[in-house]
Formats: structure tokens, C-alpha cells, sequence
């Protein structure tokens, strides 16, 4: 297999992946929206992605200190405990709906013990899924825990917050990728910490048959050697913030009073995911040139593109479901 024809389908799987992940996002935000699981009261709020943003930052400080400091196994313990938290919440769609199979028309007289049921289930899976996780962190390992972590949390986010919240979140967050990579840097060693550690913020795709993620050598090393890289890594935020846009359009642009998707609504979500299919494409043209890329500017600029393109032709006019 020659290198040309390796990369570029290694750039294919990783869009694949994407693509997934966003699905399955899209398969999760109805559920969610039944459960309740909308994180804020008011999803019009424009101080949420301020707030948001100001975590995001505080975070990545504290996980560079504790890096700093040796102290990797707290920045382990604790994206873990968070990944398996996400687990739960997501595994719990699925159980219940096999229950409620399974019940029949018996459910309303084991509501109470089914209940508990699916707690324990669901814990009990997560926690199990944790310690593969944690045991076992190789690649296929991690991109599997992370496609289904970031599809409840593109559900959840997309549910939780507007439209013009959300632009203002994913329009602050480019800006912060592309500072972090090109001007501080602190971007690649934020990946560097979470790579050595095999957590599931950064997706993994191999370039050659036999990759060990254990032995992956770290990426300002490689990067100060010019080694060619053995892997092609993508943080898991790069498919969150595009994704939540395309639940965000199938929520608060539906008609419906239970903000249940409409054709319409579902009609916008697909041109704001082919949107950042194509941010998607640019991105990786830049990536095959070998050095590190901030990946939301293009993903969240092709993700509003698509939105404001699908919108257009949906509705005949340019409020965006802002105005």
C-alpha cells in the first residue's frame, strides 16, 4: 500500500467516524428530549457559551498544571470518572427501550422494579466499559467509548442550547483552537497528555496494520524529529461543536410544541452535517501536509455554512432562526 493511497484512507475512516458520531447523536437528541435530559432552563441564553467557554479554558489550564506537576494520574481518574458518567446517561436510551419491549403491556404493573433495573444496568455496563477502558486502551477501544461519549454529549448539547448560543459558542471556540495550536501551543500539549494516558477525548485512526496506541511515542517528540506519524489524532470537541449544531437545527427550528423534529427542521440538521463534512474535506488537506491543525475554525465555519445554506432553501429567508 503505497503512502498516498495509506493517508488518504486513513483521512476516509476518520470522516466515517465523524459521520457516526453525529448520526448517533441524531438518533439520541429524541430520547433525550423525552427524559428531560436538556441541560439549561433557558437555551436562549447567551451567557451559557460565555460560561461554557470559561470552563473549557480553566479546564485546559488545570490539565496542563497537573501535567506540569505529575500529577497525570488525577487528569486519568477524572476524565474517566466523567466518561463513565456519559456512558450511563447514553446507555440508558437503549435499556429502555429493551425493557419496555420486554415488559409489554406488564410495564405499568413493574414500573418502580424496572426502574431500578435499568439504573443498575446502565452502571453496571458503564462501569464495566470504564475498566475496558482503563485496562485495555488500545485505539479500537478508545474510538468506541468515544464515538458513543460524543454522541450523548452532541445530543445533549445540541437539545440544551439555541441556535444564536450556540453560534456564539462554536464562533469563541474556534477562535480559542486556533490561538491554543498556532499561537500558544498549549493545544498539542493538551493532546499529548491525553494520548499518553489512552483517554477517549481524542480519536485514533492507524496508518499501517499492528498500531499499538501504548506505544505511541509522544507527539511534540515526533513532531521536533520529523518522524512520520504511525496515527492521525482528531480531539473529540472537533465532532461535538459542529455536531450539536445539527441537533440544535432539528430542535429549535421544529414547529412542533414538543420540539419533536419536523422534515424541515431534519432538512437544515443534514445540510449543516454535509457543511461540516466539506469543512471536514478542507481541513484534511491541510492535515496531509503533516503539521498539527486547528480543526474547529473549518469545522465550525463549514457546520454554520451548511446551517445557513440549508436554512435558506428551507425556509426562503436569512433570520437563521435567530430573528
Amino acid at each position: 500500500m503505497t503512502d498516498w493511497f495509506r493517508e488518504r484512507t486513513t483521512v476516509l475512516a476518520m470522516g466515517v467516524i465523524f459521520f457516526i458520531t453525529v448520526i448517533l447523536g441524531m438518533l439520541l437528541a429524541i430520547p433525550f428530549l423525552e427524559m428531560g435530559y436538556q441541560a439549561f432552563e433557558d437555551p436562549q441564553d447567551i451567557r451559557i457559551p460565555l460560561l461554557y467557554v470559561i470552563l473549557i479554558i480553566a479546564f485546559s489550564g488545570l490539565v496542563l498544571f497537573l501535567a506540569k506537576k505529575k500529577r497525570l494520574g488525577f487528569i486519568q481518574g477524572f476524565i474517566l470518572f466523567a466518561s463513565g458518567l456519559a456512558l450511563m446517561y447514553v446507555l440508558f436510551v437503549p435499556y429502555s427501550y429493551l425493557l419496555g419491549w420486554l415488559a409489554g403491556p406488564q410495564l405499568p404493573y413493574y414500573y418502580d422494579e424496572l426502574g431500578y433495573l435499568l439504573l443498575i444496568m446502565s452502571i453496571g455496563t458503564a462501569v464495566f466499559l470504564t475498566w475496558i477502558l482503563y485496562k485495555y486502551p488500545e485505539w479500537y477501544v478508545v474510538n468506541t467509548i468515544g464515538i458513543v461519549i460524543g454522541a450523548g454529549i452532541i445530543a445533549i448539547l445540541g437539545i440544551s442550547l439555541g441556535i444564536l448560543p450556540l453560534f456564539i459558542l462554536m464562533i469563541a471556540l474556534a477562535a480559542y483552537d486556533a490561538i491554543s495550536v498556532y499561537k500558544t501551543k498549549h493545544m498539542i500539549a493538551l493532546a499529548d497528555v491525553v494520548t499518553e494516558k489512552h483517554l477517549p477525548v481524542v480519536l485514533v485512526m492507524p496508518k499501517k496494520r499492528g498500531y499499538k496506541l501504548k506505544k505511541q511515542p509522544s507527539i511534540k517528540k515526533s513532531l521536533a524529529e520529523n518522524r512520520r506519524r504511525e496515527a492521525m489524532f482528531m480531539g473529540l470537541g472537533d465532532i461535538v461543536f459542529p455536531g450539536s449544531l445539527v441537533i440544535s437545527a432539528m430542535t429549535f427550528l421544529s414547529t412542533n410544541q414538543d420540539m419533536s423534529p419536523t422534515v424541515d427542521s431534519v432538512a437544515v440538521g443534514f445540510a449543516t452535517l454535509i457543511g461540516s463534512l466539506v469543512g471536514y474535506a478542507v481541513l484534511m488537506r491541510f492535515v496531509l501536509k503533516g503539521r498539527p491543525q486547528a480543526g474547529l475554525p473549518l469545522l465550525n465555519a463549514g457546520a454554520i455554512l451548511g446551517f445557513a445554506f440549508g436554512y435558506f432553501i428551507v425556509f426562503r429567508d436569512l433570520g437563521m432562526g435567530i430573528w
